[in-house]
């Protein structure tokens, strides 16, 4: 991860797998550190806005360690875990059924779950189109998904600040606690990202109306939610 090109491909995959492997002891840990906490708001913000009945069952995709599926569980849900690092999934500390997989290929029925959730890994994904099409095809109509992942500020004055911070200080943090690589790895990433714009139309191509995104503490981090289009 420490090249001056971002991996893509199979290789972005195997990449991706083998950093989380190597910083799953420590994940939380760092998490907190760098978000000064607010990474936990951040997923009760997101599971609020799922606003599903008690007892449905919400896939949680990319799970890692297992703070979504804690969340998920105190809301009523039943959530299930899915993982493609066994490092993470070793890690975790949660109750509810966890499975390695790869969230581009899901190993569920169409239509088999309520809702789903995503923390933060829209950005190490592959194809972000595969992902958003295998979400419709894996909830029911009716169904809802809310995805979390990193912004840019809109405000210039916070977006520097934002920037000195998640491109100097983070990989920082990360590499006195965790793995120094996946850290300076972290803010790249973003370059990842489509455009706001475009990032919501193709949630809306895949099948889900009313797709939203919300910045988050004033736009560090944002939510996507959806409804999964009804036939």
């Amino acid at each position: 991860m420490s090249g001056v090109e971002l991996p893509v491909g199979e290789e972005k995959a195997a990449a991706v797998r083998r950093m989380f492997d190597a910083i799953a002891p420590r994940y939380d840990l760092v998490n907190r550190v760098m978000t000064f906490g607010l990474d936990g708001r951040w997923r009760r913000r997101a599971a609020d806005a799922l606003g599903l009945a008690p007892g449905s069952v919400v896939l949680d995709l990319a799970s890692g360690t297992g703070d979504f599926c804690r969340l998920l569980h105190r809301h009523g849900y039943r959530p299930v875990g899915v993982d493609f690092s066994a490092g993470m999934l070793s890690a975790a500390r949660t109750a509810a059924p966890r499975v390695q997989a790869d969230i581009l290929r899901l190993p569920v029925a169409d239509g088999a779950a309520d809702g789903a959730t995503c923390g933060f890994a829209l950005r190490n994904l592959v194809d972000l189109a595969t992902f958003f099409a295998e979400l419709a095809r894996a909830l029911r109509p009716g169904g809802r998904i809310a995805l979390l992942e990193v912004a840019t500020p809109p405000n210039p004055v916070m977006r520097v600040g934002h920037a000195v911070y998640f491109g100097r200080v983070v990989p920082v943090i990360g590499g006195v606690l965790s793995d120094p690589g996946a850290y300076r790895y972290l803010p790249r990433s973003v370059a990842y990202l489509p455009e706001p714009s475009r990032l919501v139309a193709m949630v809306a191509q895949a099948g889900f109306s009313d797709a939203t995104r919300t910045l988050l503490s004033g736009g560090i981090s944002q939510l996507l939610v959806a409804t999964r289009d009804r036939p």
